[in-house]
């Protein structure tokens, strides 16, 4: 599996892992100048803004670590695009999912959602 295809993997694991938390998924992989969104879902009052890392394990650092200010900063430009052509009165909040699979993607995964991951 190369890098594209195991994005698109972590995506797909961490759209149904939302699924089942209750969230409700607008938009994937939305992209523009400003930069990328790898979900959008509605949660509640809240409309979530995830980014997706899907690491190993954690032993070169925690996956939301690779969530860097840079990366947080295109993710808000993102968003306010989409929210200028989206208009929602739903609160913005930025999320992030983790994925382990220590076995690969064949084998176990482990998820951690952190709500409000970010500003």
């Amino acid at each position: 599996m190369d890098k594209n295809d195991l994005g698109s993997f972590g995506e797909d694991a961490a759209a149904a892992f939302l699924k089942q938390k209750g969230y409700l998924v607008i938009e994937r992989n939305f992209s523009c100048r400003q930069g990328e969104i790898d979900i959008i879902a509605s949660e509640g009052e809240y409309l979530a803004f995830v980014e997706v890392k899907l690491r190993k394990d954690a032993s070169h650092g925690e996956a939301r670590e690779f969530v860097t200010r840079a990366k947080q900063k295109r993710v808000i430009l993102a968003a306010r695009y989409w929210l200028s052509r989206n208009p929602s009165d739903l609160q913005p909040r930025f999320d992030v999912v983790e994925i382990y699979a220590p076995s690969g993607p064949q084998g176990k995964l482990y998820f951690r959602l952190i709500r409000d991951a970010f500003y």
